[in-house]
């Protein structure tokens, strides 16, 4: 049986191969190993496009639509429901299928073999404080990859496999705490490891503690562009009537990766444009409609996102705002990402304290922690999640791909064949 270690996450997926004697991450879109999360349904050509190639199509303003961000209505409604298509309904089961199904094709391609079996990687809590939800979502996810072609799935919590990753590079023994801050959650574990420990069968004692929370880098880029985007587009803007502001929910909808696409529909403009003839700053809500109907949420997100990543590595950076009547840009410091998302940074480090708390440890026993996942590089979060550890080594991993890697190590170990 040919199996793999599959991470879908809500920005990026990766997929390896796991032979008997060796596991290696392969190769999804050209040279990389990563393939985001994306696709991009091309009207014209009646085609599916995926990954780099999903967002550089939108970006050229091809006619279809894109969807980034699938992994988020796991543990929602939405994953009951369904969405159009250019004029035809697919729901939202069928497209996280569509793209699992092509990264599980390419990656029978790169491997060279089929894959019939997957180590599924997933968040602690899909849901938080639902177990029942939580369970759900686990079981969709488990009949899509069996849909997909999957003859035999399992499970693993995406830091336990960050953590089988790290282990390979321990020489003695140790306490880690490892976190992956992903697009869509961010979880943690604090795990025992070390060489004599790596062979064995069963690790359940090993695992002190997991827990997690629904907050990723996705929300962070809604937060950044609450702040410096969408009071351009009329957030927060007064109405005609004396004592009302511009109801949120456009706003938000347009700031949230996975909701950019409910603003695309006839009922929804409609809305908007009652709420421009309500408005004191029409000019204001006009670009918002502008927007909409342009199809341009999405690449307003991108800016966005753009933006939050440089600021992650510089103090200071544009954040270009293009709309029809005027060629805006916002000008940002890293202190207005900081303040814009202190809050979310917050709740990721409070869950540091509950990991101790149920491992049952002082922070002094903490050896290391180990950091994956692409929310790790911005400061304020690193901060948040090192400073409670003050005596504590870091370690970081590779960002997109520790997840992926132990996922397959899982693979090898349990089903030992490729």
């Amino acid at each position: 049986m040919a199996a793999c270690g599959l991470d879908f996450g809500t920005s990026n997926t990766t997929l390896g191969a796991a032979a008997p004697d060796r596991t290696r991450l392969v190769s999804l879109e050209g040279d990389h190993t990563t393939l985001p999360s994306a696709l991009f349904f091309d009207f014209a050509g009646d085609a599916t496009v995926f990954g780099r190639a999903a967002v550089a199509a939108y970006a050229e303003g091809e006619d279809g639509r894109l969807m980034r961000s699938i992994k988020s209505v796991l543990g929602t409604d939405l994953i009951d429901a369904d969405t159009t298509l250019n004029g035809r309904r697919i729901a939202f089961r069928a497209v996280i299928a569509t793209f699992l199904g092509e990264v599980r094709r390419r990656g029978e391609r790169a491997a060279q073999a089929p894959l019939d079996a997957v180590v599924h990687g997933r968040p602690v809590h899909f849901v938080d404080g639902d177990p029942a939800a939580d369970a759900a979502a686990e079981a969709v996810l488990a009949e899509i990859a069996r849909a997909v072609g999957f003859a035999d799935v399992s499970f693993q919590y995406e830091p336990i496999a960050a953590a089988l990753d790290y282990e390979r590079r321990v020489d003695g023994e140790e306490l880690a705490l490892i976190a992956d801050i992903g697009g869509g959650t961010s979880d943690f574990s604090i795990v025992r490891l070390g060489r004599e420990r790596r062979g064995r069968a069963e690790r359940g004692d090993d695992i002190l503690a997991n827990d997690g929370i629904r907050v990723g880098g996705t929300d962070f880029d809604r937060d950044l562009s609450i702040a410096a985007v969408m009071p351009h587009l009329g957030y927060g803007s007064p109405m005609k009537r004396a004592g009302l502001v511009a109801p949120r929910a456009p706003f938000l909808d347009l700031a949230t990766w996975s909701k950019i696409n409910f603003l695309y529909t006839a009922k929804a403009l409609a809305e908007l444009k009652r709420l421009h003839r309500d408005s004191a700053r029409p000019d204001l809500i006009a670009r918002l409609i502008g927007v909409v109907e342009q199809r341009r949420g999405h690449a307003l997100a991108m800016e966005v996102e753009r933006a939050k990543i440089a600021l992650s590595g510089s103090p200071r950076t544009v954040l270009p705002l293009d709309f029809e009547d005027a060629s805006e840009a916002a000008e940002l410091a890293a202190r207005d990402l900081v303040e814009a998302t202190g809050s979310l940074a917050a709740r990721i480090g409070g869950r540091i304290d509950a990991c101790l708390a149920m491992a049952g440890l002082p922070a002094g026993r903490i050896d290391a922690v180990f950091l994956t996942g692409g929310s790790t590089l911005l400061p304020h979060v690193r901060a948040a999640i090192t400073d409670p550890l003050p005596d504590a080594r870091v370690v970081t991993g590779d960002t997109f791909g520790s997840v992926g890697q132990g996922l397959t190590l899982e693979a090898q170990r349990r089903y030992g064949t490729a």
